[in-house]
């Protein structure tokens, strides 16, 4: 059985809602982790336990050669469980990427929202597209296409100066506000909510 059947099998034992998820897209540069890690703090002031969810397009190895987490993993186990008195790590070894829904099924159940930086696209929950500094730059001069006018997913752009969007159904924010950005989350909370 491949790791990701073995995560599947994990995942199907409790069935349940996962937890609302909001995505921030955009292009490298837009300022997505800042904007995002602004809305997550402001989230959890609030009193929200939030999750976190980010695509990285490069390797991290977050263990080290010679850790013990390190020589386990080398020793073959499929799954590394670290605990701390602070907080707790799992390192699962995959032969494939894991698809966002297997990651969004792992979250904690008590998560009230799950923030998602990059997963373009994956993910049937609604989105918000970055376009500041460079990023707003290169689709203004017409150098970068934004993704919002092609993907319905996209419910908003966040921007820094003046904007009319090309899609009448798209709202737009204020990439500088990320309270007013926080607030645009929680009304979508709730929508699905009210569902």
């Amino acid at each position: 059985m491949t790791q990701s059947a073995d995560l599947k099998t994990v995942t199907r034992c409790a069935p349940r809602t996962p937890p609302f998820a909001v995505g921030f897209v955009g292009f490298s540069g837009a300022g997505k982790t800042t904007l995002a890690t602004r809305v997550a703090s402001i989230l959890a002031a609030r009193g929200l336990k939030v999750s976190a969810l980010k695509d990285a397009h490069h390797g991290v190895d977050l263990d080290k050669p010679g850790k013990d987490t390190y020589r386990y993993r080398e020793a073959g186990a499929a799954e590394v469980i670290l605990r701390t008195a602070e907080r707790y790590a799992i390192l699962v070894e995959t032969p494939e990427t894991v698809s966002l829904d297997e990651l969004l099924a792992r979250v904690r159940p008590d998560a009230d929202m799950v923030v998602v930086e990059g997963f373009k696209h994956e993910g049937d929950f609604p989105k918000i597209e970055l376009l500041r500094g460079e990023a707003a730059d290169a689709v203004a001069s017409g150098r970068r296409t934004p993704l919002y006018p092609t993907d319905e997913r996209i419910v908003a752009v966040a921007v820094d100066r003046p904007f009319t969007p090309v899609r009448e159904a798209v709202d737009v924010l204020d990439a500088n506000d990320p309270q007013a950005v926080a607030d645009y989350c929680l009304k979508l909370r709730a929508a699905r909510e009210a569902r």
